[in-house]
């Protein structure tokens, strides 16, 4: 049993947690619940030994073990998927060293009425005892099918754990930690990065499992389904029930009413009683009744009704400053990475304070496309442009990688705020509910709903006409969720989002693009209709697996990468060029100056000479962009024979960044040459 003893956390003059006790006994499935800040994250370091309380204890059993997930961690860098997630049993692979060195020692002694025998044979077997417990099947079946678990593919195993986002390195973690087999598994958000079948067999694996487990999350199902049990931490103090999520809310709200309708009925009683007292205190004939009554009052043990926390968010983004009718336009835009096409042909538009949703299975180019509004990453083919005096705020999924972690919260608008907002910080922060000493708090110290509230402070900044939302509401509660909607909803500018909630984009948006089998479609409506019309019964389903792409195997990949010579380039570059249309003529469609057609017979000798020493020019530089071009697809090609082999020292993010540079490059030559032959 794990058993925690009167836990306080102070910061300053604010109280996080006031004598917080409860136990955890072995097989407990608890949901950990609260507000945003309210310490939820906190709380499981103190009890997993990274944090130390201001005051109180926690007691575990000997030897007990712990595994904690992180809202935000370190991810290793090195190894492939399979190689890291077999680091889980580096203690049970040690153990089977140990017994093979014991096993020797005892084939070569001969001493086999010793003690020092026995004693090894006894050590044998403790420690075989030890495996027994793990090794009902193969450690690498048991990791592989972990890993198919939380979403990866067979033929991903062996990649590079850095070619994989955070999302997926943070189901690597995961992986680990419930291979470990811990006593007590605390897991802070774990579905945040997790589609639904992955989160449907997390579920299966949690319920089943023989592990105490704390879980925080804001996904009500997930909750109802894993736990029996609900402790909510609110203001500094906790309240314990014995029911699922759901459950939990019904017995919380009566439980405020009856505790109301308590304190109120007493409030009438002592009233009475004291208005008694008042009228009688000095009549003789009464003395003994008013000291009775005072007595009364004294011994009487009076109700407190426990204080509510409140506190919400009261956002209003500043007012969209005027842009042209179109924010941002896509034409048959394709995005593509080393070795990999994301999606093609894509036709998008998303006008002056129009609302887009972006939705579809994790890994079809929604996140890639912000980039390319972003102009982060160049298109693989096609054109994409914003819009005339278009200003883009992004919100991106990884806050915890673009925050300054050493900086304060008060800091990081401090520095990028320009002009009158910097009289208006406290209260933009203030706003986002950091308030006295919060806006001190290093960014290291804030739980992941704090930094997505701080990430979107950073927004207020400036005056933006397209806000491009990334999954804003990963790490937000309930409430805050739908303050953000209203914000949302009373911005004039225009909106394109990334999500899986339903709830959130339901009559938020107007416009739907999904994100399907490499190809992006566009439905017209609200989230309901584009659900409706799919037969889905909500955004999750569209993470569960669709039938493999014919062009997913190497003949297609092959056929996406041809055409790499300035020749096979030249059309898509043509197209690419900002005529913001793909029919009529392309600049780089002509076959090259008409003999004698520039000249006519009235030409003068001079022009000629004029025109001659033009095209001369022009073939010299066709020539040296030729040269260039040439040279640019040599490095490329050999960037690309490392990254479909690379060797444990090279660098698969530093790598992917030069190719994604030179190919940016090579666009930008190509283009001119298609321009000018």
């Amino acid at each position: 049993m794990f058993s925690l003893d009167s836990i306080s956390v102070a910061f300053g003059g604010f109280t996080l947690l006031d004598a917080v006790s409860f136990h955890i006994s072995p097989g407990d499935k608890i949901g950990l619940v609260g507000k945003n800040g309210a310490g939820k994250s906190t709380l499981m370091k103190i009890i997993c030994g990274l944090q130390k309380p201001t005051s109180g204890q926690v007691d575990k059993p000997s030897g007990a073990t712990i595994g904690y997930l992180p809202q935000i961690m370190e991810h290793h860098r090195g190894r492939t998927v399979l190689e890291e997630t077999m680091t889980a049993f580096d203690e049970l692979l040690a153990v089977e060293r140990e017994m093979d060195e014991v096993s020797r020692q005892l084939a070569d002694r001969t001493d086999y009425e010793s003690d020092d025998y026995n004693s090894l044979i006894e050590h044998l077997n403790e420690l075989s005892d030890r495996l027994s417990v793990s090794h009902d099947e193969p450690l690498e079946v048991q990791a592989i099918r972990t890993l198919e678990g939380l979403g990866f593919r067979r033929n991903e195993l062996d990649r590079k754990t850095e070619t994989f986002s955070q999302g997926w390195n943070m189901r690597i973690e995961l992986a680990k930690i419930l291979l470990g087999r811990p006593d007590l598994l605390l897991l802070d958000e774990p579905t945040n990065h997790l589609d639904i079948e992955s989160i449907e067999w997390l579920e299966d694996y949690l319920k089943n499992s023989r592990s105490a487990i704390l879980l925080v999350s804001h996904d009500r199902k997930f909750l109802d389904n894993v736990t029996s049990r609900t402790i909510e931490i609110m203001l500094g103090r906790i309240y314990d029930y014995k029911v699922p999520y759901t459950q939990y809310l019904e017995l919380r709200q009566e439980r405020m009413a009856q505790q109301l309708a308590a304190y109120r009925n007493q409030q009438r009683m002592i009233e009475k009683t004291e208005d008694f007292i008042e009228r009688f205190r000095y009549k003789p004939t009464k003395s003994n009744q008013v000291q009775s009554r005072v007595k009364a009052l004294e011994r009487l043990e009076r109700i407190e009704v426990d204080e509510e926390d409140n506190s919400t968010l009261h956002v209003r983004f500043p007012k969209a400053p005027r842009c042209g009718d179109v924010a941002f336009k896509a034409i048959g835009l394709s995005a593509a990475y080393p070795g990999k096409t994301v999606f093609t042909d894509a036709d998008i538009e998303i006008k002056r304070g129009e609302k887009v949703a972006l939705v579809g299975r994790n890994g079809e180019g929604k996140t890639t496309l912000m980039r390319i509004i972003m102009r982060e990453l160049a298109p693989a083919a096609g054109s994409a442009q914003i819009g005339h005096n278009v200003h883009i705020g992004y919100y991106a999924q990884n806050q915890e990688d673009i925050l300054d972690g050493k900086e304060t919260v008060f800091g990081t608008l401090d520095r990028i705020a320009v002009g009158d907002v910097r009289t208006r910080l406290r209260d933009i922060l203030a706003a986002f509910l950091f308030k006295g000493e919060d806006i001190d708090k290093r960014v290291s110290v804030l739980s992941g709903g704090e930094r997505a509230r701080l990430g979107m402070a950073k927004l207020m900044l400036q005056d933006y006409n397209l806000l491009a939302l990334d999954e804003p509401t990963n790490h937000m509660d309930i409430r805050s969720k739908d303050v953000l909607k209203q914000a949302l909803l009373a911005y004039d500018g225009a909106l394109v989002v990334v999500s899986h909630d339903r709830d959130f984009l339901d009559g938020l948006v107007d416009k739907v693009y999904e994100f399907r089998d490499g190809r992006v479609r566009e439905h017209l409506g609200g989230v309901s209709d584009f659900l409706r019309r799919r037969r889905l019964e909500s955004l999750r389903d569209l993470d569960r697996p669709a039938e493999p792409a014919a062009s997913s195997g190497p003949a297609a990949r092959a056929g996406s990468a041809a055409g790499s010579g300035p020749a096979a380039r030249a059309g898509s570059a043509a197209g690419s060029a900002s005529s913001g249309s793909r029919s009529g003529s392309a600049a780089g469609s002509c076959p090259g100056p008409r003999a004698g057609g520039a000249a006519g017979p009235k030409a003068s000798f001079a022009e000629m000479k004029s025109r001659s020493k033009e095209e001369k020019k022009k073939r010299e530089r066709v020539e040296r962009l030729e040269a260039e071009i040439e040279k640019l697809e040599g490095e490329m090609k050999a960037i690309e024979a490392v990254l479909s082999n690379p060797g444990e020292g090279d660098d698969i993010m530093e790598l992917t960044r030069s190719y994604l540079e030179l190919k940016y490059k090579l666009d930008v030559k190509t283009e001119e040459w298609g321009a000018l032959i």
